[in-house]
């Protein structure tokens, strides 16, 4: 069965584009993978359609109530599934994260907004709060996109070749090689010779010392 993902978030069309795009899009048309984009008010009871409020004790912002958010995954969950809130203060997304919420059969995203969501959702109806980097997005469906195409990558038949797994930033630990391509020389710039040599040994040689001499310089906390 596909892996089938559902997004809360009170900004659904912000994944009209991304969800149709690229690989991922194409992964989803060929039903590798399903994804539902749900507007959280949807579930909200009032005529107004309200999802957030103050937060009690003072402060600036609203926090997301709990009343929608329970009703809507209460609805939308099934055996086994599993519940991720997008959050800065959660758990950094990493590429052995992607692999394993890949092998999941049934994923709900939450998108936070504003001050965050009550505590209450976190505690009871969440399993896993998913961070993607050290800094506070306007909302969490822009990370929920993210989330979903690192993913949707280690879905086997999204990606066209499987050997770009393999041959990735952070599949080794290590940032990535140059790459080049035709013209072998434009405005001056040539390729590397060892490129166009034939020869695999050294061209796997150089590119394994351009890869650590790239995390040497820009993330030498890879290499602890």
């Amino acid at each position: 069965m596909p892996l089938a993902i559902d997004v809360l978030t009170l900004f659904p069309r912000m994944l009209d584009g991304f969800l149709a795009e690229s690989i991922l899009g194409k992964g989803i048309a060929a039903g590798y993978l399903g994804v539902k984009v749900h507007d959280l008010r949807a579930w909200a009871t009032d005529k107004h359609r309200t999802a957030d409020d103050r937060p009690f004790g003072g402060g600036a912002g609203m926090v997301l109530k709990p009343e929608p958010v329970f009703a809507a995954i209460e609805q939308l969950q099934t055996p086994g599934c599993r519940r991720i809130y997008l959050t800065p203060d959660g758990l950094p997304l990493s590429p052995a994260m992607a692999q394993s919420l890949a092998r999941e059969r049934h994923l709900i995203f939450l998108s936070g907004h504003y001050e965050g969501i009550d505590q209450r959702i976190r505690d009871h109806v969440i399993d896993q709060e998913v961070s993607i980097g050290d800094y506070v997005l306007t909302n969490g469906t822009l990370a929920a996109a993210v989330v979903i195409d690192a993913l949707a990558r280690f879905i086997p038949g999204v990606l066209g070749e499987e050997k770009s797994l393999t041959h990735e930033s952070f599949s080794s630990k290590l940032l990535d090689f140059p790459q080049y391509t035709r013209p072998a020389e434009f405005r001056g710039m040539s390729v590397p010779e060892v490129l166009l040599s034939g020869n695999h040994a050294e061209i796997e040689k150089w590119r394994a010392a351009r890869q650590m001499e790239k995390t040497r310089q820009v993330r030498p906390d890879l290499l602890n």
